[in-house]
């Protein structure tokens, strides 16, 4: 029973870095209706470029994070000017083609400029475990996905409740009409974009901490793919609801399953739920199914 409770908490802990990776993807898709395939690079380089400002330009990490949250910002606000607005009106499947050469463009440009660079950042956390009821948490572990929690939550309140998110929700669901009721959309789009931005080099940096850095980070956007289509690619609440199923499913998993079947299992178990969800709620668990009047 004690190793049954331990797994759930590590999924737990796993599963609060989850939402806020997949947080990143649902405020684009909600805002601007663009599935960002390029999510692994978006955290690739939000975690090299706070790696850049603590190694080499010996800001501190409070400075390297803010130097590199104000970096993915303005690289948020090119892209926004020089393709999305550009794009506007097109086929979906020009956004999607976009949003992979983007990433390719980002992992080839990465290899070359951040060479030498550390993958990871060392936080200022205790190695030592916690006890905790007869639990050993690692508190690397439990800050982390403390940290995330209150990362999630406060960017799910402030979509929610502040004029900014209303506006944004309002452009998801009509632009033109948003646009019309005097809401400056690219204004807003860019704001959606930077927030993908802010929370690639918070996520980035505690993935990279936790698990592992550098270009790896590229297949963490696969990871969460299943968070994202599990939750609702619309539905922040369902997002975070899914990305602790899915945190638990793999720890579940990598407990009991991998030694009978072998290491790497738990890695397919998501994707297995995916097929399972979809067949039951095509829209994921709490999305919405998008009724439009022809």
């Amino acid at each position: 029973m004690r190793f049954f409770v331990a797994l759930l908490v590590d999924g737990a802990l796993a599963g609060a870095i989850y939402a806020l990776i997949a947080l990143g993807f649902v405020v684009v898709y909600k805002a601007s209706r663009v599935i960002n395939f390029a999510l692994g690079e978006w955290l690739m380089l939000g975690a090299l470029l706070g790696a850049v400002g603590v190694s080499r330009l010996a800001l501190g990490l409070p400075g390297a994070l803010l130097a590199a949250c104000i970096a993915m910002i303005a690289l948020a606000a090119l892209f926004n000017r020089l393709v999305l607005r550009r794009l506007v009106g097109r086929p979906v499947v020009s956004l999607i083609m976009v949003t992979l050469g983007l990433g390719a463009l980002m992992r080839g440009g990465a290899a070359m400029a951040f060479r030498g660079v550390p993958g990871a950042v060392a936080l200022p956390i205790p190695p030592e475990a916690l006890a905790v009821g007869g639990l050993f948490v690692p508190i690397d572990k439990l800050v982390a996905g403390g940290v995330a929690a209150l990362a999630v939550t406060a960017i799910s309140a402030i979509f929610r409740w502040s004029r900014t998110g209303v506006a944004l929700r309002a452009i998801a669901d009509d632009d033109r009409a948003a646009m019309a009721a005097g809401i400056d959309v690219q204004h807003h789009l860019v704001i959606a974009w930077g927030t993908l931005g802010v929370l690639s080099v918070l996520a980035g940096t505690l993935w990279s901490s936790m698990v592992s850095g550098g270009l790896g980070l590229v297949l963490v956007g696969l990871k969460v793919f299943p968070v994202v289509v599990i939750g609702g690619l619309d539905s922040i609440p369902a997002t975070i609801v899914a990305a602790l199923l899915v945190g638990v499913l793999e720890s579940l998993v990598a407990g009991y399953v991998d030694p009978m079947l072998g290491a790497g299992f738990s890695s397919v178990a998501p994707f297995v739920l995916i097929i399972a969800v979809l067949f039951t709620r095509p829209y994921g668990l709490l999305g919405g199914v998008d009724v439009r009047r022809v």
